[in-house]
């Protein structure tokens, strides 16, 4: 692996679980990681829960933007996280692939969603280290 680990999150909207996931890697990761995320059905806009979720962790998401999930952008990562996606996730031989099972965020209040941002984070700061990029 060269010496920046390339990191893909995907979730169905690209709006929730993969773009907090996405916000812990680069914060806890900083230039030693890329980070793409995507989503095999984007939404129209981050889920506002997941925003608030994240600022109370000083990090801001707010300016992201749910994207497609590119054939490419798998092809590029050396790691593949999908939580929730199915089978929309191409697969190509090589890559690590891990399929995060975690609650869906949509619809649910603060309360709610701050257990899955803090399991999230214990799940990026794992990848990270097993990647060889210490948070």
């Amino acid at each position: 692996m060269s010496d920046t680990a390339t990191i893909l999150f995907v979730c169905v909207h690209n709006a929730g679980r993969s773009q907090m996931a996405a916000g812990y890697a680069r914060a806890l990761g900083g230039e030693r990681v890329r980070v793409l995320s995507g989503g095999s059905a984007p939404g129209d806009a981050l889920n506002p829960m997941a925003v608030a979720a994240m600022a109370e962790e000083g990090i801001d998401i707010s300016a992201e933007v749910p994207q497609l999930l590119l054939t490419d952008d798998v092809r590029a990562s050396d790691a593949v996280i999908t939580m929730g996606c199915g089978d929309a996730c191409p697969i190509f031989p090589g890559k690590r692939y891990e399929d995060w099972e975690l609650t869906d965020p949509a619809g649910k209040g603060l309360d709610d969603v701050r257990p899955i941002r803090d399991d999230i984070k214990a799940r990026v700061t794992t990848l990270l280290r097993e990647l060889g990029v210490e948070a």
